[in-house]
């Protein structure tokens, strides 16, 4: 606990020195107040002082970075904090900062110090490493070739020859001013700001790709699939799910139990149970949570059990019901009776409207047939984000999956994709449709497929917060209950939560609550971030992200 503390207070003390760095550089006010006596043989050049205030304004934005990464108790962030809290101290000395954010700096460095065996995390497995050093030789070239073509072009400035003009352009990365003697002030502003603009830039964009959590590209091998295969079971209907490519495994100490996961932000976010014997499943958990200790990711997982959710509770992680999974019983569902008018409807019309359903096993398509599919179902998507990560597998015509499609006028108009649950029953994994088609077509193949199946269960689609909706429109809900449900249905707008709560509940399901597993409330943010993203609905701007990847 003691050490959690001090990780805790050496994060905000990280930040504070960083704020003060920068105040006591970029506000007047700042350096009035924070400005202490010195002796005079401490005044310095003017170069020197400018020099200085641009090391401040680099290592102030650079320990407001590295807090987050001290944080997660990273042993990068700890040397290079180290670094940047000395480097601090010494320039607050050259701004004359002695009592106000030159203590506070000096403190740090000592509280770091004397700290260090609490950050003991290593480096993400895929780290910036490589990155940070081309971005930062880049930048700085770049600022340094600009500068030098603008002293070898201009004429408001002394003749200089080739040595001198690449000694001003490379100081001016810096802000210390070098051998040119310029005649203009424009000319000689706009050299110290094209060189600090690119030096503060190389050192802050390579900082970021050196700290960030890195997310290494996961991929199952061919030996462990089918080890994960070997441990399914018909316990859990997203057991398949977990046999996605884009994930990493960790294997208990027997191999009688696994966990699947993928990084996102800092956080290493599991989807469903852990597969194989529930007896194992401790053995598995305790290796998962070595690697997130090993590497300071944040372990979360979302859309277990009851079952799975008891299991992580007892390795200290908060459980949170986020909705329901909709199961039919196959063995008595029905078109017929009151309750099932508006399925029946549906189904009736779409049968009238000439469209035909087709209910077949993965294994009886031809190659052509599949690659079909596939060109469908991406067109039909919608997005460009393939959605899902705990009830999506994310390619389709595996063995043993059922498609099913819709037919009109000898075109495929809609399809469904259905994956094993144990070795009878099934999970939905893909539910498209042209969007020009008849509405009815879902339900129409849903119940063929219901009607037909020989699996005695069929896992439909997630009901997000299921719960409480359903508490919101009761007569009598309290006035949170109502303001709950409403928010939720304005959310509905972008994200299907109420929509997709009311298509299941056609087919009267049984709902089946799923849980998320979280280590604290202030690790909340984080997880909803990674979990928005994996499931394709929000994180972080994809365009954002796209673009730092092209760097």
């Amino acid at each position: 606990m003691a050490g959690a503390t001090s990780v805790v207070v050496i994060t905000w003390v990280t930040r504070l020195a960083g704020l003060l760095a920068l105040v006591s550089v970029l506000v007047p006010a700042g350096r009035r107040t924070l400005r202490g006596r010195v002796a005079t043989w401490l005044e310095l050049p003017h170069e020197a002082t400018v020099g200085a205030a641009t090391v401040a304004l680099v290592t102030g934005v650079l320990l407001v970075l590295l807090a987050a990464g001290l944080k997660r108790r990273k042993r990068r962030a700890w040397q290079l904090a180290v670094a940047a809290a000395a480097l601090l101290t010494v320039s607050h000395l050259g701004l004359r900062h002695v009592l106000g954010p030159g203590l506070v700096s000096l403190a740090l460095l000592v509280a770091l110090i004397a700290t260090r065996r609490s950050f003991i995390a290593l480096p993400d497995p895929v780290t910036g490493r490589w990155r940070a050093v081309r971005v930062f030789l880049q930048l700085t070239v770049a600022g340094v070739a600009i500068n030098f073509a603008l002293l070898s072009v201009a004429r408001a400035v002394e003749p200089l020859d080739f040595g001198d003009r690449l000694a001003q352009s490379v100081l001016a990365l810096v802000g210390v001013s070098g051998p040119a003697v310029f005649h203009a002030l424009w000319l000689e502003d706009l050299s110290a700001a094209v060189g600090v603009l690119f030096g503060i830039a190389a050192v802050l964009t390579a900082a970021y790709f050196l700290l960030r959590s890195a997310e290494p590209a996961p991929e199952l091998t061919d030996d462990e699939v089918e080890r994960l295969r070997a441990l399914l079971d018909e316990r859990d209907s997203l057991g398949y799910f977990a046999l996605r490519r884009d994930k990493f495994v960790v294997f208990s100490k027997s191999g009688k139990a696994a966990v699947t996961y993928r990084v996102i932000a800092g956080v290493a976010l599991c989807s469903a149970d852990p597969l194989g014997d529930p007896e194992a499943w401790p053995g598995a958990i305790e290796e998962y949570l070595d690697v997130c200790r090993r590497y300071a990711w944040t372990p979360a997982t979302m859309g277990c059990s009851e079952l799975g959710a008891t299991v992580w509770a007892r390795f200290g992680l908060e459980v949170l019901e986020i909705g329901d999974e909709a199961v039919v019983d196959t063995e008595t569902f029905t078109l017929e009776g009151r309750v099932m008018r508006g399925v029946r409807q549906a189904v009736s019309r779409t049968k009238r409207a000439g469209y035909t359903v087709r209910v077949r096993k993965a294994e009886d398509l031809s190659a052509g047939e599949l690659d079909e599919l596939r060109a469908l179902a991406a067109t039909w998507r919608g997005t460009d984000t393939e959605r899902g990560f705990s009830m999506a597998l994310g390619r389709m015509g595996d063995p043993g999956s059922v498609l099913v499609t819709a037919e009109h006028d000898g075109r495929v108009r809609g399809v469904l994709q259905f994956v094993p649950w144990g070795e009878k029953d099934l999970s939905m994994d893909v539910m498209r449709r042209d969007r020009t088609a008849d509405n009815g077509i879902n339900e129409l193949m849903i119940s063929e497929l219901l009607l037909a199946t020989p699996a005695r269960h069929v896992s439909l689609n997630f009901a997000a917060f299921r719960a409480v909706l359903e508490q919101g429109q009761r007569i009598g809900a309290g006035p949170v209950a109502r303001l709950s449900a409403r928010t939720l249905r304005f959310f509905s707008r972008w994200i299907q939560i109420e929509t997709l709560y009311r298509f299941n509940a056609k087919f009267r399901p049984r709902w089946v609550p799923r849980y998320l597993a979280y280590p604290a409330a202030r690790d909340l943010p984080r997880v909803g971030i990674a979990v928005f993203e994996a499931e394709g609905l929000g994180g972080r701007p994809s365009g954002l992200l796209r673009a730092l990847r092209r760097i």
